[in-house]
């Protein structure tokens, strides 16, 4: 037999401990956004590494590509080189 199921307290996620001030609420805020904005910066920064490997297949890709599409792919991998780099030295700083 299978076990029963119950109904369970539905806690409100929106209420503050009675402990935390306005402050401590900012503060703590501010924290998580940094957190948040610094995994969205490293979000970026993979997927502008997996499109620079894309790129430089491309790029590589022979006579399947036009010379046209082969040239920008090119070009767009040695650009998302520098350009993750800058992204990488800047998150650094912060």
């Amino acid at each position: 037999m299978s076990p029963s199921l119950s109904v369970v307290a539905d806690n409100d996620l929106k209420a503050l401990p009675k402990s935390e001030t306005v402050a401590q609420r900012v503060q703590r805020l501010q924290t998580e956004a940094r957190q948040l904005a610094k995994d969205h910066v490293k979000s970026l920064t993979t997927a502008m590494i997996d499109l620079e490997q894309l790129a430089a297949e491309i790029a590589e890709g022979g006579d399947a590509y036009a010379p046209g599409i082969r040239d920008i792919a090119r070009r767009l991998a040695e650009d998302l080189d520098a350009r993750v780099q800058t992204v990488d030295a800047i998150s650094a700083r912060t």
